[in-house]
């Protein structure tokens, strides 16, 4: 699957969670200028947020901080938090929420471009080291399983761990499947699983 860029931004659907007029109309004329839609949406309802979009552009000042509450924003989406208010507390919360990327206030008519480039590219970035960890899991996860399976060859043949590794790749082509699937299917039957002919 191709990477869509991050420097193409036009057609692109942008929520916007602000509350000052202001604010909100210069985002929403430099999104425009740059080709992308926009929904606005409350700040205090983030649920709203599930409303299909490419990025969120949110006014952090404008969520009240409980402190028992964890950031009420939960989204895959890229983030770009515009932020004026520099507390320890709010900042904290700001990392809790993770944003792509973030803008100073006041706004200013620049800037927008270069946020929204930045976001894009570190969600992609986020989705491909997080795809790219699922697979480092899923190959412990297999390892820990055909190890399972060439001990249990090694007990119940009297075989090196050579020896029942090989058997184990010889039968798993044999049957035309993984070393994976065989060895998972062993360590759940307790055994060579028996497929039509003698294996072991």
């Amino acid at each position: 699957m191709t990477r869509p860029s991050p420097f193409s931004v036009r057609g692109r659907h942008a929520l916007l969670m602000m509350r000052d007029e202001r604010e909100i109309s210069i985002v929403r004329r430099q999104l425009h200028r740059l080709g992308m839609s926009i929904t606005e949406i409350d700040p205090e309802r983030p649920a709203a947020a599930d409303v299909a979009g490419d990025v969120i552009v949110l006014d952090a000042d404008s969520i009240p901080i409980k402190a028992e509450a964890a950031p009420p924003l939960k989204t895959d989406l890229p983030v770009i938090a515009l932020i004026g208010t520099e507390t320890p507390s709010r900042l904290k919360w700001l990392l809790d929420l993770q944003p792509a990327s973030f803008l100073i206030k006041p706004l200013r008519s620049a800037g927008l471009y270069t946020a929204l480039v930045v976001a894009f590219d570190c969600s992609h970035r986020r989705k491909e080291d997080a795809a790219h960890l699922e697979k480092l899991e899923d190959r412990i996860r297999s390892r820990r399983v055909v190890f399972g399976a060439v001990l249990q060859l090694m007990r119940s043949h009297a075989l090196s761990g050579d020896d029942a590794f090989t058997l184990l790749r010889q039968t798993a082509m044999r049957h035309r499947t993984t070393i994976e699937q065989l060895s998972a299917d062993m360590v759940a039957l307790g055994g060579m699983p028996n497929r039509g002919s003698r294996t072991a």
